[in-house]
C-alpha cells in the first residue's frame, strides 16, 4: 500500500480510536493530539523507507505513546499533578503492553457531551477529537471564525483536563441527557453537511459522510440501544436522496418532485434493515420516528406514492415526544397532502399561532405560500413567498421560490 494512502486510511479509520485511548488515562486531549500528530509525521517519514507495517494502527499507537511519555517526562516537575500525569501515561504503557488496544471512542464521545462542556462546542469538539477535523474546517462549516472556533475547542479540552472529566462509559441507566447529546451532536454534524447538497463548499464537503461514519461507530459501540440505529437509518435515507436534490443545472428539486430513479437503493435497503432492527427492541424514540417518516416517504420508490397516513401519524407521535413546533408544522404539511390544502393550511396556521417562533421559520412561509397558491389565494401566496425568500440563504432554494411566486 502507498505510505501516504496508508496513513490517510488509518487517520480516517482509527484517529478517534487512537486519540481516545491515548487521552483516556491522562485526560489531556491536547497532549494526546500533539503526540498523535507527531506519530503521523513520523509515519510519513519512515514508511516510504521501511515499508508500511503489517499493523499500521499499532505502529502509530506505539509511536504516539512513546511521544506522549517523552513529552510528559520533559514537562515533569515536583508537582503532584505532573507526577500523576506521568504515572497515568506509564499505566497506559503497561495496560497496552500485550498489544491489545481497547476501543474507547464511546467514552470520548461522552466526555465531549459532558454538562461541563459548553453546549455550542460539543458537536465541534466531537468532530475534532473523534474525526480529526481542523478548527478551520469546523469553523467554516458552522459559520464561526476559525480563530474563535479554535479558542472554544482549546477551552473545552482544558475543561476536560482540569475538571477531571473521565472517559469511562457510564452504565446505561446513568446515560440520561448525555446520550441524547451524543446523538444530537452527530445529527448536527450531518445537518451541516446536508445543507451543502452539491458538495460545492470545500469546508463542508464530506461532512455528512463523516457524520454517517460517526453514527456507525456509535451503533457498533452500543449494540443494545435502538436510537443509534434509528439515527443511522434516518441519515442513510436522507443520503440516498442526495443525487436527486438538485437537477443537472444545480436547481433545487423538492422531495415530492424528485426522480426516484436517482435515489440510491442500496442505502435505502440498509436504512430499512436498521430501522427494523431498532423497532425489534421495542423502545421507540425520536430518531426511530424520524427514520420511520423517511421510510414512509421512501415507499414512493417502490409503490409510486408516499404513505401519507403513516407520515401524519408518525409526525403526530414525534411532536408528542419532542414538543417540537417544527414536527407539528410537518404534520400539518402531511395533512395537506392527505386531506387537501384547506385543511393543511388551517392546521399550519393554528400551529404558528400557538408557536410564534415559526413566524421566523422559512419552511412555514414556504408551506403557507404553496397552500395559498393551491387554493387560488394569489395575493396571500405572493406575500408568503416574499417572507420565505427573506428567510432563505440557499441561492438554489431562493430561485425556486421566486419562480413559484412569479408563476402565480
Amino acid at each position: 500500500m502507498n505510505p501516504a494512502a496508508a496513513a490517510e486510511r488509518v487517520a480516517r479509520d482509527s484517529y478517534g480510536r487512537l486519540l481516545a485511548l491515548l487521552a483516556a488515562r491522562t485526560r489531556d486531549v491536547a497532549a494526546a493530539e500533539d503526540a498523535l500528530a507527531d506519530a503521523f509525521a513520523a509515519a510519513i517519514s519512515a514508511w516510504p523507507r521501511g515499508g508500511v507495517p503489517d499493523n499500521p494502527e499499532a505502529w502509530l499507537f506505539a509511536a504516539a505513546k512513546r511521544k506522549l511519555i517523552d513529552a510528559s517526562r520533559r514537562r515533569r516537575t515536583a508537582s503532584d499533578g505532573e507526577a500523576q500525569l506521568l504515572l497515568n501515561v506509564e499505566e497506559l504503557e503497561a495496560e497496552t503492553a500485550g498489544g491489545d488496544m481497547p476501543d474507547r471512542r464511546l467514552g470520548l464521545m461522552f466526555a465531549c457531551a459532558h454538562p461541563a462542556i459548553e453546549e455550542s462546542v460539543r458537536t465541534p469538539l466531537m468532530l475534532q477529537v473523534v474525526l480529526g477535523f481542523s478548527a478551520e474546517r469546523i469553523g467554516a462549516a458552522f459559520l464561526v471564525e476559525p480563530a474563535t472556533m479554535g479558542q472554544r475547542l482549546v477551552r473545552a479540552k482544558k475543561k476536560i483536563r482540569d475538571a477531571g472529566i473521565g472517559f469511562d462509559v457510564p452504565e446505561p441507566v446513568e446515560w440520561g441527557a448525555r446520550f441524547a447529546v451524543v446523538l444530537d451532536a452527530i445529527y448536527a454534524a450531518y445537518g451541516a453537511g446536508w445543507s451543502d447538497p452539491l458538495g460545492a463548499d470545500p469546508e463542508r464537503r464530506g461532512l455528512a459522510e463523516e457524520a454517517v461514519w460517526l453514527a456507525r461507530v456509535l451503533a457498533s459501540q452500543v449494540k443494545e440501544e435502538p436510537e443509534p440505529l434509528g439515527l443511522l437509518s434516518l441519515m442513510l435515507h436522507l443520503e440516498a436522496r442526495r443525487p436527486a436534490r438538485r437537477d443537472r443545472d444545480g436547481r433545487f428539486v423538492p422531495l415530492d418532485e424528485q426522480d426516484v430513479g436517482l435515489w440510491r437503493r442500496e442505502l435505502m435497503l440498509e436504512a430499512e434493515a436498521l430501522l427494523r432492527a431498532a423497532a425489534a427492541m421495542k423502545r421507540p424514540g425520536r430518531y426511530q420516528l424520524e427514520a420511520a417518516i423517511q421510510s414512509a416517504h421512501a415507499t414512493r420508490a417502490w409503490r409510486g406514492e408516499a404513505d401519507w397516513d403513516a407520515i401524519v401519524l408518525l409526525y403526530g407521535a414525534l411532536s408528542e415526544i419532542t414538543g417540537s413546533p417544527v414536527a407539528r408544522l410537518n404534520a400539518a404539511a402531511a395533512v395537506a397532502r392527505r386531506d387537501g390544502p384547506e385543511r393543511g393550511l388551517a392546521a399550519a396556521e393554528e400551529v404558528a399561532q400557538r408557536h410564534p417562533v415559526l413566524n421566523d421559520y422559512q419552511p412555514y412561509w414556504a408551506l403557507k405560500a404553496d397552500l395559498c397558491a393551491r387554493l387560488g389565494r394569489a395575493e396571500a401566496a405572493r406575500a408568503a413567498y416574499d417572507e420565505a425568500i427573506l428567510r432563505e440563504d440557499d441561492r438554489a432554494v431562493i430561485a425556486f421560490l421566486e419562480a413559484r411566486r412569479d408563476r402565480l
